[in-house]
């Protein structure tokens, strides 16, 4: 398994304020966007999208 670290500043605006992240790994970052498509799309259009993404990988022989 490859170790991988990230190094970004993400900075979200509401309409009611701001938010900063700063993630340093891929499980991080993937809360921080899952966090993002509910509050954006709802739980369960995020699910879907998130089942799409998988499903993609699977047949193209990503998963592990």
């Amino acid at each position: 398994m490859t170790t991988v670290s990230i190094e970004a500043d993400i900075k979200i605006k509401w309409p009611d304020g701001h938010i900063s992240y700063s993630p340093g790994s891929p499980e991080e970052l993937a809360i921080i966007g899952i966090d993002l498509l509910v509050k954006d799309l709802g739980t369960e259009a995020a699910r879907s999208f998130i089942d799409q993404i998988f499903e993609k990988h699977s047949r193209t022989g990503h998963s592990r």
